[in-house]
């Protein structure tokens, strides 16, 4: 990676309010001549990109802010996106703008802040907030570390406003007006720490976290756009998927790793990136729910736990789950435990329909499986006991699904009695996921279950009439999934 300017430039370089880009203290840049500094301001082609559309969410996006305005009449409200995060030294994390900022703009850059203004009618004027192309006339195009040279081309405030149908202006202008502005202000916070601190004597915690609420209650109903996102992500995931099952005999050879790259090189392919960490468990590792190492070895006869999905260059994420046999075949403990998973999962899907309530597909599909471990012995019945006293959870361990969308576990921040207590509507997309896990330590279970890990998971569509399995391309039968693999394997 080359080192930006030259080594004897950054104790040289400052930057303040007033002149963001990085100058020598006397306004000229060490080691540049004046007439290389003269030559690099001319000679370019003009690049302005004069016939764009707008995005595909654009009316989307417009009709989230419309709802927004309305819930809060009069009032300033500030979403930002984010900033770039040291990974360490002077490198970076990938950038990822904030949901909520993505949600009602469609624009994922750093710096960039969405500004919805109280107007006189009672609605609100919406303006995004962004850095502009790189200057040419002071050099920062190639010279400034974030320069057009270094790290590539920003969109000029005339084509963002094309691009996402929303009025553009400098960002490095808002901080300051935010700090005169009056009137009543909430904003999204933990995202962007200046522009927080512009406003720390205009908001509070309490009417700051009402506006959360309401973004992520806002995403459980996705419109007709997301659900194509979601299909999107949804079917990226399965090629992935395939794309582990033919090279499993390389994993064997490796470790895990072999299968989390195997299925990053689809997501990268054909999306923006995984949705979260591929959980990649081979062996007594699927017991661990959250595997992410994935550093383990793959051996034939044991079985594979893959918790994978694609994220869309928009942002939203598949999230599947199958448990495949390394060697392609259950053997009989295998295919019972996985058997009674695939029951247990069949009740929970067949629980998701509109009307009913979030805990449904829950409860079902827990009781199924508090049924299989009391007929296995493996825990005292009746199974009304079992379940009213949570016994099977020993083995379950988790809940059965989240909702989904632009985060995994999506609509985090919504309230209890609109999202866990709430009732299923059509639009609504959400995960069923149950499983087993037999600790490789748990010395209440026979032997031969210690190490299994067992879970199975599919992205649900609620429906007009019942729901959708986006996921169902996957083979989920044991049956199914061991002749999937042997045509894959060829």
């Amino acid at each position: 990676m080359s080192d930006a300017l030259n080594p004897e430039t950054p104790e040289e370089l400052v930057e303040t309010e007033e002149e963001p880009i990085k100058q020598r203290k006397n306004g000229l840049y060490p080691g540049v001549s004046d007439e290389l500094a003269e030559s690099m301001k001319s000679g370019w082609a003009d690049t302005e990109l004069h016939d764009l559309e707008p995005i595909e969410q654009a009316a989307h996006t417009a009709a989230r802010r419309a709802a927004l305005s309305a819930r809060f009449p009069g009032e300033r409200l500030v979403v930002p996106a984010g900033n770039l995060k040291t990974r360490s030294n002077d490198t970076e994390y990938a950038f990822r703008s904030s949901v909520e900022y993505a949600y009602l703009t469609g624009n994922q850059t750093e710096d960039g802040v969405l500004v919805m203004e109280p107007n006189r009618t009672g609605g609100h004027d919406a303006t995004i907030y962004l850095l502009p192309r790189s200057n040419r006339e002071n050099g920062e195009f190639w010279l400034d570390g974030q320069g057009e040279l270094w790290v590539g081309r920003r969109h000029s405030l005339t084509e963002a406003e094309k691009l996402y149908g929303i009025p553009a202006s400098d960002v490095r202008e808002l901080a300051g007006a935010l700090r005169e502005a009056t009137g009543p202000v909430r904003v999204v916070r933990g995202f962007d720490a200046g522009i927080e601190a512009a406003l720390t004597d205009k908001v509070t915690a309490e009417r700051d976290e009402e506006l959360r609420v309401f973004l992520s209650e806002a995403r459980l109903v996705k419109d007709e756009f997301e659900v194509r996102e979601l299909q999107k992500a949804v079917d990226s995931t399965v090629r992935g998927f395939e794309d582990v099952v033919k090279v499993l005999d390389k994993a064997e050879a490796t470790s895990e790793r072999y299968i989390e790259g195997t299925f990053f090189l689809r997501a990268r392919v054909e999306g923006n990136d995984i949705g979260y960490g591929s959980i990649c468990a081979a062996g007594p590792h699927a017991t661990t729910l959250h595997w992410v190492r994935n550093d383990g070895a793959v051996r034939s006869g044991e079985l594979l736990l893959l918790d994978a999905g694609v994220e869309t260059h928009t942002y939203y994420t598949a999230d599947v789950t199958r448990t495949l046999p390394i060697n392609g075949r259950f053997d009989a403990l295998q295919k019972k435990i996985y058997d009674a998973v695939y029951e247990a999962q069949e009740a929970g899907i067949a629980a998701v329909k509109p009307g009913g309530k979030f805990r449904d597909f829950h409860d079902a599909a827990q009781r199924v499986l508090a049924e299989k471990l009391v007929e296995w012995g493996l825990v005292e019945g009746p199974v009304e006991r079992v379940l009213e006293l949570g016994l099977q959870r020993r083995w379950t361990l988790h809940g059965t699904g989240h909702m989904l969308g632009m985060d995994v576990h999506d609509c985090a921040a919504a309230r209890t009695e609109t999202y866990v207590d709430g009732t299923l509507e059509p639009g609504m997309c959400l995960t069923v996921e149950p499983g087993l896990y037999f600790q490789a330590d748990d010395v209440t279970v026979p032997e031969e279950y210690r190490g299994i890990g067992v879970r199975i998971e599919d992205d649900i569509l609620v429906t007009e009439d019942g729901n959708r399995n986006l996921s169902a391309a996957l083979p989920r039968r044991s049956d199914e999934v061991e002749l999937w693999m042997a045509k894959l394997k060829g």
